[in-house]
């Protein structure tokens, strides 16, 4: 991946989501649970009201609220579900040029499911970006991260992290084939953006305001509306190095 021309802050990525409103086997409405290896994300409440449900060694099971002008964000290695409680409208900021939904993700599948790289693909796969068939397959897809959840939730409740440190041995073994892919993009995007603060900087001890009559101003909308995301229907930005829909690829 070469550079990424004017990428947006830090070389994060966005979306914007509205939680899924489908009730889940524990009466609960919202998104997959999930979590992502090598980035933090972040959520920016803008509208309605909800939760986030996490999952850590440190913390076990947390709930926090969510409501407007409300930041959230969480490490690597947080299982997170974000919960609808009315009307929840979320900005989600991604490190690494979106990698979250470029492949750094893993949802919460019943071991079984995570043991088998074939099942796992099959079951995280949406077979279409739209229509009745895709609204099928995400829920089927939310429904089967919910159940494997409720028993790491059940567990770390008990006392017991074995199995979420189960899950994330499983996880990494999973993303393993992709990490290839990962390094050229985090290359190209947050450690370019860091190299040309760097530059910058430079330039300006030395006195060379040659960068600032460089200077550009970028503008971009939603490039499809209402997509099916993790946590929710999401609005993408499909532009180079910010986010790409997750379809399990």
């Amino acid at each position: 991946m070469t550079g990424i021309t004017d990428p947006l802050p830090g070389g994060v990525g966005l979306s914007h989501i509205s939680a899924y409103e489908w009730e889940a086997a524990d009466g609960v409405c919202g998104g997959s649970p999930h979590l992502h290896l090598a980035c933090t994300e972040a959520y920016v409440v803008t509208g309605g009201r909800g939760a986030v449900q996490t999952l850590t060694v440190e913390d076990g099971y947390v709930e926090t609220p969510l409501e407007p002008g409300a930041v959230v964000w969480f490490s690597p290695g947080t299982v997170h579900r974000m919960v609808q409680r009315g009307g929840l409208k979320v900005t989600v900021l991604m490190q690494n040029s979106g990698l979250p939904e470029a492949g750094d993700a893993v949802f919460t599948f019943p071991q079984e499911v995570l043991a088998d790289p074939e099942a796992y693909a099959a079951a995280a796969a949406l077979p279409a970006k739209e229509g009745p068939e895709a609204d099928v397959a995400a829920r089927r897809r939310r429904d089967l991260a919910v159940t494997g959840y409720l028993e790491l939730r059940e567990a770390l409740e008990k006392g017991d992290d074995g199995p979420l440190r189960a899950f994330h041995e499983a996880a990494v073994r999973l993303v393993g084939p992709k990490l290839a892919a990962w390094e050229p993009r985090w290359r190209a995007g947050a450690l370019a953006a860091a190299r040309r603060t760097g530059d910058h900087l430079a330039a300006l001890a030395a006195g060379d305001p040659a960068h600032l009559a460089q200077a550009r101003v970028r503008a971009a909308g939603p490039t499809r509306q209402g997509g099916y995301g993790m946590c929710g229907r999401r609005d993408e930005y499909e532009l180079p190095g910010v986010t790409l829909p997750y379809y399990g690829e």
